[in-house]
């Protein structure tokens, strides 16, 4: 089969998850992925990548997200992918040449609905449908953010053919077309063996906005050692170490931590738990993201601070905890790696040969044409 994979852009997360499971589709099918920003970078040397938009978050003066400069700078995005425009068209002429017989999307809103526009079966595959296609399970304070972006959610991404989700917690689907596995461990994940040293790895997706003076303060009076990825800078600065992107790097870094500071992603929650690091959730002005610090805390495995508000005794109060959290991580421990390969074997299989359009030629002048 011919497979176009779509992977969403905004941080490592979604890149991570896709290489994981890339090898294993391309043994049997015929792969070309499609990406945006961040895993465009991770993925094009590995993997044949193509470039295409994103939705990109924007901040105000204080580092905080504002949604008034995301929708403002974000029209034309938007438009584009709702009325069919000119990256939607080039996109849906690039499926035409390499003419894909299924679509699988890794929260990747394009190439979902370019999909569903030319009759292309669909497989979503992603964490944050969690949200839209399990039973709710939203702590009261975040249920109304909760039914708001689900709603979002199944109007930016449609009704895909067949729904996977890998969620570091557990959930209940909502009806049979839907199936939750485990985090997606990958090679450099299950090639350490975790130790114990006396540093904190902290992680902040879109360091820029989200390493906030106040974070940088409170680690700085911390009493210990910090390597602090996802920034711009590099090198020593008094107890805090810059480093800069290197997946074999960060995974020895994180398995050797005494714990784990940072925004709080599925895999690094995923990650972290494999190895049995407790986690100080900071969450991003995100939904999924406030939702992944409050499972972190209720699982008993890491506590949730707020980025805006963090101060070095939240810290210590955490450090002091993380013995206690640490005799949780085997009750939680999950690698979803093997389930992943299997079920999407299956709904390929499944999937075969249901194309509702024989025939997709490229587009003439920019608009789609259709033979069937």
């Amino acid at each position: 089969m011919r497979i176009a994979y779509g992977v969403m852009g905004y941080g490592r997360g979604h890149a991570m998850r896709t290489a994981t499971v890339l090898p294993h589709l391309m043994e049997q099918h015929d792969v070309r992925v499609f990406a945006s920003a961040d895993a465009y970078k991770v993925l094009a040397p590995q993997f044949p990548t193509t470039e295409i938009p994103l939705f990109r978050y924007h901040y105000g003066a204080s580092g905080r997200y504002s949604l008034r400069k995301t929708v403002a700078r974000n029209l034309k995005p938007i438009a584009d992918l709702l009325f069919q425009m000119d990256g939607m068209q080039a996109l849906m002429n690039e499926f035409a040449r390499f003419r894909p017989d299924v679509v699988i999307s890794d929260s990747e809103a394009w190439t979902l609905r370019a999909a569903e526009a030319m009759g292309i079966p669909t497989i979503s595959f992603d964490h944050v449908g969690v949200i839209a296609h399990c039973e709710p399970h939203f702590p009261w304070e975040l249920r109304t953010a909760g039914l708001r972006d689900a709603m979002g959610y199944r109007y930016l991404m449609g009704q895909p053919d067949r729904i996977l989700i890998s969620s570091f917690y557990p959930a209940t689907p909502k009806d049979a077309r839907t199936r939750v596995i485990g985090p997606l461990m990958r090679d450099e994940v299950l090639g350490v063996v975790p130790t114990q040293s006396e540093h904190l790895l902290a992680y902040f997706n879109k360091g820029k906005h989200l390493f906030r003076p106040r974070v940088e303060e409170a680690l700085r009076k911390c009493d210990r050692p910090v390597i602090v990825y996802g920034t711009d800078r590099r090198g020593q600065d008094d107890n805090l170490l810059f480093k800069a992107p290197a997946n074999a790097e960060f995974v020895r870094d994180l398995a050797s931590a005494k714990a784990v500071v940072g925004t709080s992603g599925n895999q690094l929650a995923g990650e972290a738990i494999h190895f049995g690091k407790p986690m100080l959730a900071l969450p991003e002005d995100a939904f999924e993201q406030r939702l992944n610090a409050y499972m972190v805390e209720r699982m008993g495995v890491g506590m949730r601070r707020s980025l805006a508000r963090l101060h070095v005794r939240d810290i210590e109060d955490f450090l002091a905890m993380s013995p206690f959290m640490r005799n949780n991580m085997d009750e939680h421990r999950r690698n979803g790696r093997a389930e992943a390969q299997q079920w999407l074997d299956t709904y390929l299989a499944e999937l075969a040969g249901h194309r509702t359009r024989s025939v997709i030629t490229p587009a003439v002048n920019g608009w789609m044409a259709q033979t069937a």
